[in-house]
C-alpha cells in the first residue's frame, strides 16, 4: 500500500509568501503522518483569480525559484512524491502558465502545463503543449494533469496507457450547484476515470473565496477500483493508503480486460469529430 496524501488549503491571491508557508506546512504535516505522495492544489503558489496575464506574471516564478527549491529539499529530507500547481514563468518565451511540478528526493523530474484551459484562463495563461507526463518514481509511475484536463476522458486514457498508476491532479473546483447528498461532478468524473482505467486518482482541491469566486473543497482520493478512499471538505492534509500494484492488472473477469476488450482500429474519429 502507499499512503497518499492531498492538501486542501486556501491561498492567497498573489501572496508568494504566504503561499510557500502554507505549501511548505502542509507538505511537512503529511510527512508527519508518514506520506509517501503528497499533492497540492492548483496555483498554490499564487492564488487563482486573475485579472490579466499582467497581474498573473507578477505572482509567477520561474523553475529556479526558491519555492521550488524548498519542495525539492522537503521531498529529500521525507522521501517524499511532491505534485504542486505553480504560476509559472518561462523565461524563454515570457508566456505566464498554469503548471504542476512533479518532485521527488532527486529534484524535479517534471514539469506539467495544463493542457485544457478553463473559461476565463484562456485570457491570462498560454496552453501548455505537450503531453502529460508518467514518471517512474519509488512508489511506481505516476502522472499529472490539472484540473480540467480531468473531464478529457481521452487524456486520462492516454496517461493509464502509458502505464500511470497513480494520477495526481492538483486543482480549483469552481463551486457548482448539485442536488443535496450527491458528490461534487469533478468527483464523479475521477471515480469514474480510475474504474474505467484501472488507475488510482488523486485530487487535491482548494478552499476559500476568491474575488467573489466559491470553491468547492472537494479534495478526493481514488483507487484503481474506482471507489473513494478518502474525502473531505474540510481544510488540511487528508490520507489514505491505496495499493498502487493494484493499477497494473487491468483484467476485470476471467474473460473480461480494461485495455484488452478495447477496439482502437475503430476509435480514430475520436480525434478528429469535433476538433478545433
Amino acid at each position: 500500500m502507499t499512503r497518499i496524501a492531498c492538501a486542501q488549503l486556501a491561498p492567497v491571491l498573489g501572496d508568494r509568501q504566504a503561499n510557500r508557508e502554507l505549501a511548505a506546512g502542509a507538505i511537512t504535516a503529511a510527512a508527519a503522518q508518514r506520506a509517501e505522495v503528497v499533492v497540492l492544489p492548483e496555483l498554490i503558489t499564487s492564488g487563482y483569480m486573475f485579472q490579466s496575464t499582467e497581474e498573473a506574471a507578477t505572482a509567477a516564478i520561474g523553475l529556479e525559484d526558491p519555492l521550488l527549491a524548498e519542495w525539492c529539499a522537503l521531498a529529500a529530507a521525507h522521501d517524499l512524491v511532491i505534485v504542486g500547481g505553480f504560476c509559472e514563468r518561462d523565461p524563454a518565451d515570457g508566456g505566464v502558465y498554469n503548471s504542476a511540478a512533479l518532485i521527488d528526493a532527486a529534484g524535479v523530474r517534471a514539469v506539467y502545463r495544463k493542457l485544457h484551459l478553463w473559461d476565463a484562463e484562456t485570457l491570462i495563461f498560454e496552453r501548455g503543449l505537450k503531453a502529460p507526463p508518467v514518471v517512474d518514481t519509488r512508489v511506481g509511475r505516476v502522472a499529472v494533469a490539472i484540473c480540467y484536463d480531468l473531464e478529457f476522458p481521452e487524456l486520462t486514457r492516454s496517461v493509464a496507457l502509458a502505464g500511470a498508476q497513480l494520477l495526481t491532479v492538483p486543482t480549483n473546483w469552481p463551486l457548482v450547484p448539485r442536488p443535496a447528498g450527491e458528490r461534487p461532478p469533478e468527483v464523479v468524473i475521477a471515480m469514474a476515470a480510475a474504474r474505467v482505467n484501472r488507475m488510482a486518482v488523486a485530487c487535491a482541491d482548494r478552499l476559500g473565496s476568491e474575488r467573489g469566486q466559491e470553491w468547492t473543497g472537494g479534495t478526493t482520493i481514488v483507487g484503481a477500483d474506482g471507489w473513494v478512499a478518502a474525502e473531505t471538505r474540510e481544510a488540511g492534509v487528508l490520507i489514505a493508503d491505496v495499493d498502487l500494484a493494484a493499477a497494473a492488472n487491468k483484467r476485470l473477469t476471467a474473460h473480461a480486460d480494461a485495455f484488452g476488450d478495447r477496439r482502437p482500429e475503430l476509435y480514430g474519429a475520436v480525434a478528429q469529430l469535433g476538433a478545433r
